[in-house]
């Protein structure tokens, strides 16, 4: 069922015309630009990071296991080890500040954790 829902999600994000600005706590992210900032300070990731991000973003409050993020984020071909997940989710951790929000789901992966959806 969590598989589904974690579809669905991520097929409505991505046919979704209007445009799209999360905040986590002072993080901004503008899931159709492309574009984080981090206190107002534009911050560069990479395209496999913004693509493990929206994939949390669109997933929220869900507990995704590390096989799943391979899926959603890197595509039915990646052939790479889920240690791969870990390393994006801790740069993710760190150049965005969301070490609170970004959760460690024991023996499952990972959930980013928000209170209500914020638009800008």
């Amino acid at each position: 069922m969590l598989e589904l829902i974690a579809r669905v999600h991520l097929v409505l994000a991505k046919t979704k015309k209007a445009e799209r600005t999360i905040r986590i706590g002072r993080t901004e992210i503008d899931l159709k630009a492309r574009k984080v900032l981090v206190n107002g300070a534009e911050v560069e990731l990479a395209r496999q990071e913004f693509e493990l991000l929206e994939v949390l973003i669109l997933n929220r409050n869900i507990a995704l296991s590390r096989e799943k993020l391979l899926e959603l984020a890197w595509g039915y071909d990646y052939m790479g080890d889920t240690r791969t997940v870990d390393v994006h989710i801790t740069k993710l951790r760190k150049k965005l500040n969301l070490e609170r929000q970004i959760k460690t789901v024991y023996k499952t992966g990972y959930r980013l954790e928000m209170e209500k959806e914020s638009k800008a």
